[in-house]
């Protein structure tokens, strides 16, 4: 009878989470933050200078450099490519492709310097990068701080401009398509988006009054005034999520936008289980702040929000307990619905909204892994590096 009565309780508890969610928290499950702006031409468009950080990036270099360089921007659009220690060729293939399009004039190519305490090695580029566009001539107005293995529609840079000068936004930052080719690429990839929106409800971001801030380091473009008066990427050299942690400082006293595309993209490959595990373990615990507390209330709210909703269903079948199971079948299918418009932008089957609570649960398996690793002293690799704890290693 106890029993029973807990099994409701929890049961219940798990069916009002999702209401919340799905009414009171942020409308984030519509997946409707798009880049939708009004073909109106500032007077003068203003300068930009993307900032890429390269590490071993020569194969994704002839799409990623190409997109940039095929940008339909009509103001002047200078590329800082900072070849952080590659031992691919990683310059040699960018600089190839700038004569091939005859852009050579365009691509500014930056050595990167060894790596100093207190960053890492995405942001000390970036701030290598950054340092060399101010002396350009002329001055940039904003930056585009981009990743190497980010395709840009040929019309992104421009919109992301319009959309800034029209709402006078201080950053404009898009969280592009992620690759989803592979088996194991559609049914985490779109989960790992859905996470993303439910953490950051895009329309808290977007929303001056609210305090939410978050930003996707793939795709961020910021006015250089800004990003001067927060004090620089510096500020952020040790942050956990160095994204969201600039959105945040710059939201503090401006405004900010962020939204979702399926032009742009991204081309990093996670073709198998595992590449996708470690690209999650890699962080999972940093982004928890490397708390045990946190840890556990993660691994609590991952079981009580995806996991109960289908236990309860076969529990209730199997002791014929129709409550428990009408309750657990009506609390899986919210949940179904509310992943649906994630999976519809990733052009996956709507049958992997069912899917959810099994990938839940292997993404709560990989936040332990990250944690076991940290604790062994094994976590924070990526690229060749070993991170302190203090900083953050996402890439």
């Amino acid at each position: 009878m106890i029993l029973g009565i807990v099994e409701l309780g929890i049961t219940l508890l798990s069916l009002i989470i999702w209401v919340v969610l799905l009414c009171f928290w942020g409308q984030f499950w519509r997946s409707d933050e798009r880049l939708d702006v009004q073909d109106k031409e500032p007077e003068k468009w203003p300068t930009v200078c993307a900032v890429i950080p390269a590490r071993n990036e020569a194969e994704m270099l002839p799409a990623t450099m190409r997109s940039h360089f095929l940008q339909n921007y009509p103001g002047s659009f200078a590329i800082v490519l900072v070849d952080d220690n590659s031992t691919d060729n990683t310059a040699n293939v960018a600089l190839n492709i700038a004569q091939e399009l005859n852009k050579s004039q365009q691509l500014h190519i930056v050595s990167g310097e060894p790596l100093p305490d207190g960053w890492s090695g995405k942001l000390w580029a970036v701030e290598q990068g950054i340092r060399y566009a101010e002396k350009l001539t002329p001055t940039p107005d904003y930056f585009l701080l981009t990743d190497a293995d980010i395709e840009h529609h040929k019309t992104n840079l421009r919109e992301l401009v319009i959309k800034s000068q029209q709402e006078d936004l201080d950053l404009v930052s898009l969280m592009v398509l992620l690759r989803c080719e592979s088996f194991w690429e559609k049914f985490l990839i779109p989960a790992f988006v859905f996470f993303f929106e439910k953490l950051y409800p895009f329309c808290w971001v977007n929303n001056p009054k609210n305090s939410t801030a978050a930003a996707a380091g793939g795709c961020i473009l910021i006015r250089r005034e800004a990003l001067n008066r927060i004090g620089g990427i510096q500020v952020v050299r040790q942050a956990l999520i160095d994204d969201c942690a600039l959105a945040q400082a710059v939201k503090s006293p401006g405004k900010i936008w962020l939204g979702l595309t399926d032009l742009t993209c991204s081309l990093r490959p996670y073709p198998s289980l595992s590449s996708i595990w470690d690209m999650v373990a890699r962080t999972a615990f940093t982004q928890l702040n490397y708390s045990p507390l946190l840890l556990l209330g993660t691994l609590i709210g991952m079981t009580l929000i995806y996991i109960v909703p289908p236990v309860s269903a076969i529990a209730g079948i199997l002791t014929g307990n129709w409550l428990v199971f009408s309750l657990g079948i009506l609390t899986w299918l919210l949940m179904a619905i509310a992943y649906f418009p994630t999976l519809k932008l990733y052009r996956c089957s709507p049958l992997l909204s069912f899917c959810l609570p099994a990938i839940a649960f292997l993404y709560t398996l990989m936040t332990l892994d990250s944690a076991w690793r940290h604790w062994r002293g094994r976590g924070g690799a990526w690229k060749g590096r070993v991170y302190p704890v203090s900083i953050n290693t996402q890439s």
